[in-house]
């Protein structure tokens, strides 16, 4: 049973990174929509449920550092994934895209799971900044002008 958040808890939102951060790319996001129903049948069937299962599509296709053990074959595929659905691909070769990944993955790779506190947070602050750098890097690469806010 999750709890409701009260009134305090409602108002902290996390400030954006970059100006960009905001309507449908803010970090905040709370959707709502009716579910394919085969994917609720599939859910249920295999005991998973919906959030459960965007959450790890999520997590897996961001490389992120949190519970990647024996989730490699299952990243592979989402990217593949990505990449046969034509997602950037007016923006990036498919060459780029997979190291646009294999840096994404190397950052999650570097985590310090037997870290202690202080050295999460210090992990987790050169991570922010340097994902704040690689989107920059990326984004102006090939396509973007100085038209385009970052």
């Amino acid at each position: 049973m999750q709890k409701t958040p009260n009134r305090k808890q409602k108002q902290r939102k996390p400030k954006p990174e970059l100006k960009w951060q905001t309507g449908a790319w803010d970090r905040l996001a709370h959707y709502h929509f009716i579910l394919p129903y085969p994917f609720l049948l599939l859910c249920r069937l295999m005991g998973t449920t919906p959030k459960q299962m965007i959450t790890d599509f999520m997590d897996n296709l961001g490389c992120g550092s949190w519970n990647r053990e024996g989730r490699g074959a299952a990243k592979e595929h989402l990217i593949n994934y990505f990449i046969t659905h034509g997602y950037g691909q007016q923006h990036y070769t498919e060459a780029d895209m997979r190291q646009l990944f294999k840096e994404m993955d190397a950052v999650g790779m570097l985590f310090p799971g037997e870290g202690n506190r202080k050295t999460i947070n210090r992990y987790t602050q050169w991570r922010d900044q340097h994902q704040n750098w690689w989107f920059k890097k990326w984004f102006c690469k090939h396509r973007h002008t100085k038209n385009n806010q970052l």
